[in-house]
């Protein structure tokens, strides 16, 4: 589907969303009153500094054997090297044409030369060169340092994962994952084309996950992030009706789904979700304040594949601190210049 199909007409549809039971069946362990089991990708201590830090990569649009990736390859290696993560998140788009699961293996492999674990989100693009989004799924967790779980029985995607951050109390911050998916056809009257939305099945395991860290912190929501490709349709809206955006660009209209999930509805009702961190729109990496929440964008690591105006590519690096709600971002450029260096706390 061409990318900015889905500006056009930009009506919202609503997409049920109910409560669903505290988790069940799940095999776990107690961890200072909060408990953790199977679902857990991986439970990461901090470090002896009392920080873990988080460097986001998005829309690497990777293609291997075109030059044109050449300095997509070189960012990434950079980013690595300056900040020297303890975990990397993938937001999606690692890829942008075949050999796709070669393109995919080469762009990540930089991260497990270095011995640094990481995560991917997958995103639209990942899953439309050959290989299915099970197949390509399936690839990247046999790289080493790949944390993220198989795909889930009855969970809707594959790159749907939670991480855990504990400090001498047990879990104090959560990190959920989402594959946002790629595009849905609706069929009806008119036929309504649309980038994916989170489904029903997706929403049910982060409520169950939710409330089981709630349950086992006394009640009290633990400070979560959620972190997925495409953003959710209520973005647009936001930054037109008194959204605050505290650093960066805003260079494009946001592509959402133009299907509303009920996530963000879930989001605020279990309260745990201090900021939602996207990638797909090249050309911002913004951080908004809207409604008790952030709205953060990856800043675009890829390469001259696709479109960037933004100027030189980066990462977006992420720094939690034990036993703090607050968190610290910035936005690392290659050639070194850093930017938006801000303490959020929600």
């Amino acid at each position: 589907m061409k990318r900015r199909s889905f500006l056009k007409n930009a009506a919202f549809l609503t997409a049920a969303a109910s409560a669903a039971p505290v988790l069940a069946g799940c095999r776990q362990k107690d961890n200072g009153g909060v408990r953790t089991g199977a679902e857990i990708a991986r439970d990461f201590p901090y470090g002896p500094d009392g920080t873990f830090k988080v460097l986001q990569l998005t829309d690497t649009h990777y293609i291997a054997g075109d030059s044109r990736s050449e300095r997509a390859l070189s960012n990434v290696c950079e980013m690595l090297d300056a900040e020297r993560p303890d975990l990397v998140i993938h937001t999606g788009d690692i890829l942008f044409g075949r050999p796709d699961l070669q393109s995919a293996r080469e762009i990540l492999q930089p991260i497990a030369d270095r011995g640094i674990l990481f995560a991917v989100a997958l995103g639209n693009h990942d899953s439309q060169f050959g290989a299915t989004r099970e197949e390509m799924y399936g690839m990247i967790r046999e790289i080493p340092g790949c944390v993220n779980l198989p795909p889930k029985e009855g969970v809707y995607g594959c790159s749907n994962d939670v991480i855990t951050l504990s400090g001498p109390g047990g879990v104090d911050r959560v990190l959920y994952l989402f594959d946002s998916m790629d595009a849905v056809i609706l069929k009806g009257e008119e036929e309504i084309h649309s980038y994916d939305y989170i489904r029903f099945s997706q929403l049910e395991w982060y409520r169950n996950l939710s409330a089981m860290f709630t349950e086992g912190n006394g009640g009290v929501p633990v400070p979560s992030l959620a972190f997925f490709h495409i953003p959710l349709c209520e973005l647009p809206e936001a930054l037109t009706n008194g959204g605050r955006i505290l650093a960066g660009e805003n260079g494009e209209p946001p592509c959402p789904s133009r299907l509303n999930s009920g996530l963000l509805a879930q989001m605020r009702e279990l309260g745990d979700i201090q900021a939602i961190v996207n990638g797909h729109d090249h050309d911002c990496d913004y951080v908004m304040d809207y409604g008790n929440m952030y709205y953060i964008y990856g800043r675009f690591s890829g390469c001259d594949t696709t479109y960037n105006h933004l100027g030189p590519s980066g990462a977006r690096i992420f720094q939690f601190t034990q036993c703090t709600r607050s968190f610290r971002t910035w936005v690392r450029l290659q050639g070194g210049e850093v930017r938006q260096d801000l303490v959020l706390d929600r």
